[in-house]
């Protein structure tokens, strides 16, 4: 099975992934604060740490190599979705959103979406919740799905 949870072996790949999807669609429509607070989220001793919490930590894998990761926070919250920009749009992400919302005992998800992640998640089954908001630079809409368990 390509997906499977994450070892500390592939927390340089999945950074790389994450700040590589990042920089290629969200950093362009961000101001330098933002782009500084994403590589600080999505740095290797930043995911280390959460590793070391209660966060659920999921990789995808082509041919051995880490193309997409998620993390969901608590249990209910999408804190990071991306998959490596030469494999968007190739179900990696549907597939990453799948196996954590099977393993979840929540009724609701959410996540504070980019905005150029919106419809995607639309895409997923999520729905839009409230106003867009700014954080530490972070622009994001948030959004929400509702689970029949």
């Amino acid at each position: 099975m390509p997906v499977r949870k994450i070892k500390s072996t592939d927390l340089s790949c999945a950074s790389s992934v994450c700040i590589d999807s990042f920089m290629g669609t969200v950093a362009p429509t961000l101001q330098e604060d933002g782009i500084k607070t994403f590589h600080g989220i999505a740095s290797i001793a930043s995911l280390e740490s959460r590793m070391g919490a209660d966060n659920e930590m999921l990789v995808y894998e082509d041919n051995d190599k880490v193309i997409g990761f998620i993390e969901l926070k608590e249990d209910r919250h999408i804190a990071m979705l991306f998959v490596s920009p030469r494999h968007q749009r190739k179900g990696v992400g549907k597939s990453l959103i799948s196996e954590i919302l099977s393993d979840t005992k929540s009724n609701t998800i959410t996540v504070s979406a980019s905005l150029t992640s919106v419809s995607a998640y639309l895409g997923y089954g999520f729905e839009c919740t409230g106003e867009v908001s700014e954080s530490a630079g972070l622009t994001y809409q948030p959004m929400e799905m509702k689970l029949n368990k």
